[in-house]
């Protein structure tokens, strides 16, 4: 896996982590569900490409 790819996920997970703490302090359920989902995106990628990794050694 490409360090730019781990870049990207981590961005994600971040950007997600934002949105969900966001969305608690305004009380906004629709962001608080988006920001969950980007962090589970992330987490399903990092998980792919971990798979990947170890099938190239």
């Amino acid at each position: 896996m490409g360090l730019d790819d781990k870049i990207k996920n981590a961005a994600q997970e971040i950007a997600g982590k934002a949105k969900e703490a966001i969305g608690n302090a305004t009380d906004n359920d629709k962001l608080v569900a988006e920001g969950k989902a980007d962090q589970s995106k992330a987490n399903l990628k990092q998980a792919g490409e971990d798979v990947k990794d170890a099938f190239n050694k």
